[in-house]
Order: structure tokens, then sequence, then C-alpha cells
């Protein structure tokens, strides 16, 4: 099959991450040519001038549109692009420069209608952006979920580094309205149209999700409160997993409370935990600090997606 790639990328005042993200992919290694679509999802602090600083390096095209949330701004650019393979990318990446070269070669190896690539921390990251890299993608954190490829069997990309072809974008809409989980939402629907997905392993870009702890509770605690929707909506996808976060908060509550009545066993346990936690970071990020604020996140991401799964369950309360 012969590839012709689109980059989706919905910018919301963030001209300062859109610059970063251009500018690596003009470091791309790839020698055909592919095509930059970036819409603008009704900003106030607009990306006009950044993007068109890059038309004489890149294929790009600039959309301005009111504000209708991330999902409907990539699918106006999928409707706006001409290749025959969308890659949609959070603006708040930086891509590597052997991406699409990776991409070609696992989906000329192995076609699919849709992918998905891990993240990682870029050495310009902050302390807070790197330990949260690792608590979301930590096999003690997630199960390594959403970084090996041998962590799971069907693979659901996630909306930050995804990709769909044209004729699955046609067949499924595209992103529906949800504003949290839609693209495990769209998975949902390409599997239910019988595209497969993959999980490409060298695919990965460099995500700075969120800057601050408020900022990954919040995130964390959306991402836990639309889960009970989507199981609802798709019944058969439901998994006990989905819970974990929740016991686990609840657990080291009840334990911390039950150290003050002189029971101390099952904080232990947790301690043990947090200790594997921050050795693990450390061996993986190489900074101690980077390691002591990997508990910190752990912490903030357990409490956030499991109170929000709780009160995901009683959405009228």
């Amino acid at each position: 099959m012969e590839f012709q790639f689109s980059i989706i990328i919905p910018v919301y005042n963030r001209p300062q991450e859109i610059d970063e993200l251009l500018q690596s992919l003009t470091k791309q290694t790839y020698t055909k040519k592919f095509e930059v679509v970036v819409v603008e999802d009704g900003s106030e602090n607009i990306s006009k001038e950044i993007v068109q600083t890059y038309s004489k390096d890149l294929n790009i095209q600039y959309y301005l549109k009111n504000n209708t949330g991330a999902g409907a701004s990539r699918n106006y650019g999928m409707l706006h692009a001409t290749g025959n393979y969308f890659i949609i990318f959070d603006s708040d990446c930086i891509i590597p420069p052997n991406y699409l070269v990776e991409v070609e070669n696992a989906l000329t190896e192995k076609y699919t209608d849709a992918f998905g690539g891990a993240d990682a921390a870029h050495e310009s990251f902050t302390t807070i952006q790197k330990a949260i890299n690792y608590s979301m993608t930590s096999f003690f954190t997630t199960g390594g979920i959403r970084g090996n490829k041998k962590a799971v069997d069907k693979f659901q990309p996630r909306s930050f580094n995804l990709g769909i072809s044209k004729k699955a974008f046609e067949v499924t809409n595209g992103f529906s309205k949800m504003k949290i989980g839609e693209d495990i939402d769209l998975t949902f629907r390409l599997w239910d149209n019988n595209f497969e997905t993959q999980f490409i392993e060298n695919s990965f870009v460099y995500h700075k999700r969120r800057s601050t702890f408020k900022q990954f509770f919040k995130q964390t605690f959306a991402f836990g409160n639309g889960r009970p929707f989507l199981n609802k909506k798709y019944p058969g996808t439901a998994k006990i997993t989905y819970w974990f976060p929740t016991v686990f908060s609840l657990l080291l509550l009840i334990s911390v409370s039950l150290v003050f009545f002189g029971f101390q066993l099952f904080a232990i346990f947790f301690v043990i935990y947090f200790t594997i936690i921050f050795l693990d970071s450390l061996v993986k990020n190489k900074n101690i600090v980077v390691a002591f604020v990997s508990i910190m996140t752990t912490l903030i991401q357990f409490f956030g997606y499991g109170f929000g799964f709780l009160k995901g369950l009683f959405p009228n309360n």
C-alpha cells in the first residue's frame, strides 16, 4: 500500500507547544511527502503566525474554527486532509525524527486501519512531567499497558498518538462528541466495524501531559469519571482492573487510619510498594528527585482515577 500521511494537530491556546511540535516534524528522516493540518479550536491566543513560519519547511495547512473541543477538531482536520492515512498528535508532543519511518515500516509489515504508540519523557521536561510520565507508563502503576507491546493484546490507541486510515474514519465518522474517553470510544467503534488496531512500539512520542499536580489530578479524575459511562455504553468491555485504583485508594486510607490504633501491618505493605516505585523510577530516570516525585504522582493518579471512577458510578449525585 502506498501511504500518504496527513498529520492532524488540534491546538487550543498553546502556540509555544505547537512551535516545538512543528519544529520536531521538520527533523523527520522520512523522505516521502507528508502533510500537516493544524486546527485552531477557537483559541484566544492563536498560533497562526507560528504555523506560517513553517510553510517553507512543511506542507502545512492552518484552519481557525469555533471552539468545539479536541475530538471535533480532529474530525475537522481529517475532513480537510488529502492523505489516505491520518496521524493525530496532541499539541503538547515532540516527535522523534524516525517516527514516520517506524510507522510506515510497521504498517507495511502488518497493515491495520488504526494504530497507537507509546509516550516517553523528553530530557527537556520538568521534574513533575517526568514523574507523571513514569506513573502513567510504569508496569508497577498501570501494568505497562500504555507503553509495552507485551502488556497488551487488543490495543486501545490514545488520541495523543493515534493513526487511523481514511477508510476507517469515513466508516466510523471519527471521534464522538465525548469530551473525555473519546479515543477509547472510537476504538470500540472501530472494533465493532471489524477494523483492527495495533500497538507500534517504536512509534513513541515525547508527551508533556500536565505541568502541575493539580492539573494531573483533574485529568486522572476525568479519566476515571468517564470509564463507567464507557462500560455502560459497551458492556462487554468492562474489566475488574478498572476498580483497582478505587480499591487501592480506599485501602490506603484505611491502612493509614489503622496506624493510629496500633495496627501497622497493612501500612507496611504500602511502604514496600512505594519503595518499589521509588527504586524503579530511580533506575529509569536516573534522578533521585524525579524518583521521589514519582511517589507523589502515583498517589495522585490512583486517587484521581479511583475517586473519579467512583463518582462516575453515581453520575446524578
